[in-house]
C-alpha cells in the first residue's frame, strides 16, 4: 500500500471538511457548532495521517470512531431538531464510518505484510 493513494481516507477527510465548513451555511447552536467543528477537524487530521501512514490499523479504527461520533453528535449535543446541522452530521458521519470500516482489513493486511518483510 502506497502513501496518498487510499480513496477511503480521502472520502473520510472530505466528509470532515464538509462537516466543519457547513457551520458557515447551516443554522447552528453552540453545541452543534462545537461538535461539528471538532469532529470535522479530527476527521481531516485522521484522514491525512492515514494517507501518510499506510498500514496503521489503529488509525483506521480512530477514524471510524470519529465518523460514528459525528453521526451520533446530533443526539448527544441535542441539535437533532436543527435540520441542516443534524442531517449534515448524520450523512457525513455515516459515510466516513462506512468507508473507513471498509479500509480496516486492507490496513491490517498491509501491516502484516510489512512485518513479514522485515
Amino acid at each position: 500500500m502506497k502513501k496518498w493513494t487510499r480513496w477511503e481516507d480521502y472520502v473520510a477527510g472530505i466528509c470532515g471538511l464538509y462537516a466543519a465548513l457547513s457551520v458557515i451555511w447551516t443554522k447552528q447552536t453552540g453545541a452543534s457548532m462545537a461538535l461539528m467543528l471538532v469532529f470535522g477537524i479530527l476527521l481531516i487530521v485522521a484522514g491525512v495521517l492515514n494517507l501518510s501512514l499506510p498500514g496503521t490499523p489503529w488509525l483506521e479504527y480512530v477514524q471510524c470512531a470519529l465518523g460514528v461520533l459525528l453521526f451520533i453528535s446530533p443526539w448527544v449535543g441535542a441539535y437533532y431538531d436543527l435540520t441542516g446541522a443534524a442531517w449534515t452530521s448524520w450523512i457525513t458521519g455515516i459515510i466516513a464510518a462506512v468507508v473507513t470500516a471498509a479500509a480496516i482489513k486492507p490496513a491490517i493486511d498491509t501491516q502484516h505484510r510489512m512485518r513479514l518483510s522485515h
